[in-house]
């Protein structure tokens, strides 16, 4: 199963996305936005950032667990880990959200497809898989080279 960006709506009404890795895994979850939009952006921000180890934000909480944020430029959280038992698993976490993102397709939540595509969701979801594979197919041809 290949890695995703699973867009949906939380409980407050505001849009999130979550990187689920190939076993379905969450590897990374975003914070809260107002507008689908500006989840997008910060899905399209996580593919830019993931590739500068110097964007990830090691920590270690009050109980001695590991976890990770991913930062953007401007120094802003977009993305943030599980707690890990060691940081040697967060690492691990981090090379996973390197590797996923740039070629994860974005899919919405069955909630999400409800709420705002009505009748229509399933071919716009097919229609936002098509264009993810075509840019994954580019990725790879470039990655390939």
């Amino acid at each position: 199963m290949a890695s995703t960006f699973e867009v949906y709506i939380d409980k407050a009404g505001e849009y999130r996305f979550r990187l689920k890795a190939g076993n379905g895994e969450i590897i990374l979850a975003s914070e809260g936005y107002k507008q689908k939009a500006s989840a997008m952006n910060g899905i399209e921000s996580v593919r830019k950032n993931s590739a500068d180890d110097a964007r990830f934000e090691r920590k270690e909480t009050s109980n001695g667990k590991h976890r990770f944020n991913l930062k953007a430029g401007n120094g802003e959280v977009i993305g943030t880990s599980e707690s890990y038992e060691s940081a040697a698993l967060r690492e691990n976490g981090i090379a996973l959200v390197a590797k996923n993102a740039p070629v994860a397709k974005i899919v919405g939540s069955e909630k999400e497809q409800q709420v705002h595509f009505g009748k229509s969701s399933q071919r716009t979801i097919e229609t936002v898989t098509s264009v993810s594979k075509r840019r994954q197919d580019v990725l790879k041809r470039l990655v390939n080279r």
